[in-house]
Formats: structure tokens, C-alpha cells, sequence
């Protein structure tokens, strides 16, 4: 890296005041197994796979651009596992983290159908910085790009999702233990901690017809010394395969997302977010592109998808 651009200097200002290190999704609610290790479907022998692209800010240098994946089945009508991963990297290499999880969770059926999953994540995240090549108008250097890191510890996450036929909520915590990558040298702060961060979301359906249904969607982000996160999202789905909505972030963004199912197991989506903060003049805004794909592992196939009713 030749140069030094403020801009990759604000994305880790961020990262270290705000203390939210983890990635923000359009398509939270078609990625609920990255942030909650309790989502279940109690769709017997159905294996879900999910994998979401996401590139932020597009056209600011250094820009963080975002990689998730997930798999997960039940394997009886109590016990749900899976595996995820997150891959984000911010400065084009200059920040790269990796978190690999496996998901457990533990169905109780409450009656009719309504059911609470418990769940557990367990893996490691590994962080590593390249800071070579810097350039710095300041003549001594920031103690935060002094030196390169290379570090990888384990980590363990929390949840609880309730759901039934059209509601689910969940409660949150994918990383509990809180890590420093960071010490106090001269007073100035040389990395940044890893604060834990608690997700509240919940969906709805609406069958407002034969062919179309309403899904409003939330979810909330907290996180110690940092504003609460909130995004609202409202979808429609017409005859069960094209899907349109619209998104907003308070004080960040409004989106767009659109949804289809190429084949009854196949769904391709894609969003873009308009920034709203300051941060708008910087970019042309945020591209999400998912894709969803279910296998049904005995052949029986099935009547509706298990994404989000």
C-alpha cells in the first residue's frame, strides 16, 4: 500500500470509538444464523445454505467489504447445528478478521406451534493487520499503525429465538467474550477492543391475500459506548417467489432489496444502500448480494421455504 488515505483512518476511528467491529447486513433476516445461534427452521432433513457478499461504501478507498456463510440442518425434531463464517476486511488487506463458528441449538416445543430454540456458538476469530507501506503527513508515527498483529482466539455466542408459523424473535449474543487488540502505550490506544454486541430482532408475516404476503422485519444492535443501532425493513412477496422491500437504518441509510426464487430450492437477492450520514459524501453507496439455497436431504420435498416463512 503506497499511500495513506484519511478515509481508512476514519473507518478505524470508528472501529475503536464506536466499538461496533461487527459487520451490518440489508438481508439480516435471510442471515439470522450468523447472528443468532439459535435460529431454526424445525424443518426435518432440510440442509439451509446461505452465503451474502457485501461491499460498503463503494468508491471510498479502503472500504470495508464483507464475506458470510452458513450452513445448517436439523437432525431431529429437538437439535439444529450448523457451521458459520464471517470474513471482513477493511483498508483492502490492512484489517482482515475471520470468524469460524459451529452452531448448536435445542428446540422445546411450547405448544401447537409455537417453539423456543436455545443455542450456542463455539470458534475462534482471527484478526491481522498490514500496515506496511503507510505513509503518515504526521513525522512520528501512530502508535495504532506501528506494528503489524496476527492474533487468533476463541470465542463463544448466545441466543434464543422464538418462532412460529408467522412470528419469530430472537435474542443475541454471537461473540461474549470481549478481546482487546489493543493496549494503552503513553496513553494513546494502539488497537481496539472487541466489545460484545446483542442483537434484538424479530419478523412478521401478513397474508394479505392468496398471492401476497407482508413481512415486516427488525432488528437492533447494542453495544457498549455506542449509539443503539435500529433498522426497519418491510418486504412483499408475491406468489411466493418475487420479492420487493425497502429498508432504513435509522440515522445511516435507506435501502432497496429485491428477492427471487429462481428454482423452488434457489433464491438469489440483491439491495442497495443510499448513506445518509456524513459518511455519504466519501461513497456512491453499499451493494449486498445474497443467495439462499435448500437441500432436501430425503427427497420428500417441501411446500413453502423455511427462510423467513
Amino acid at each position: 500500500m503506497k499511500k495513506i488515505i484519511l478515509f481508512i483512518s476514519l473507518l478505524f476511528y470508528i472501529t475503536s470509538v464506536s466499538a461496533q467491529q461487527d459487520p451490518e447486513y440489508t438481508h439480516y433476516m435471510y442471515n439470522m444464523s450468523v447472528v443468532n445461534p439459535a435460529y431454526a427452521t424445525g424443518t426435518p432433513a432440510m440442509l439451509n445454505v446461505g452465503g451474502l457478499y457485501r461491499t460498503q461504501w463503494v468508491g471510498a478507498y479502503g472500504a470495508p467489504k464483507t464475506f458470510t456463510f452458513f450452513g445448517h440442518t436439523a437432525i431431529s425434531d429437538k437439535i439444529e447445528v450448523g457451521l458459520s463464517l464471517i470474513s471482513d476486511d477493511i483498508g483492502d488487506g490492512a484489517k482482515k478478521e475471520n470468524n469460524f463458528y459451529a452452531d448448536f441449538a435445542y428446540v422445546l416445543n411450547l405448544g401447537g406451534k409455537n417453539k423456543l430454540s436455545l443455542g450456542l456458538k463455539a470458534g475462534f476469530t482471527s484478526l491481522q493487520t498490514n500496515f506496511n507501506g503507510f505513509r503518515f503527513t504526521d513525522t512520528e508515527t501512530d502508535l495504532a499503525f506501528a506494528q503489524n498483529i496476527n492474533v487468533t482466539r476463541p470465542n463463544i455466542g448466545i441466543g434464543a429465538y422464538y418462532f412460529r408459523n408467522n412470528f419469530y424473535a430472537g435474542l443475541s449474543a454471537p461473540n461474549i467474550l470481549s478481546s482487546k487488540h489493543i493496549e494503552e502505550k503513553s496513553g494513546i490506544n494502539a488497537y481496539g477492543s472487541e466489545e460484545i454486541h446483542t442483537f434484538l430482532t424479530a419478523g412478521y408475516v401478513f397474508q394479505i391475500n392468496d398471492r401476497v404476503k407482508l413481512k415486516p422485519a427488525f432488528m437492533s444492535k447494542f453495544v457498549k459506548g455506542s449509539p443503539i443501532t435500529v433498522d426497519l425493513t418491510a418486504n412483499v412477496l408475491y406468489n411466493g417467489k418475487f420479492e420487493l422491500g425497502a429498508a432504513y437504518r435509522l440515522d445511516d441509510s435507506v435501502s432497496g432489496l429485491f428477492n427471487i426464487n429462481i428454482t423452488p430450492s434457489l433464491r438469489v437477492g440483491y439491495s442497495y444502500d443510499y448513506t445518509l450520514s456524513n459518511l455519504g459524501q466519501f461513497n456512491s453507496g453499499t451493494h449486498e448480494i445474497m443467495l439462499l439455497f435448500d437441500l432436501d436431504l430425503l427427497g420428500k420435498g417441501y411446500d413453502k421455504s423455511p427462510r423467513f416463512f
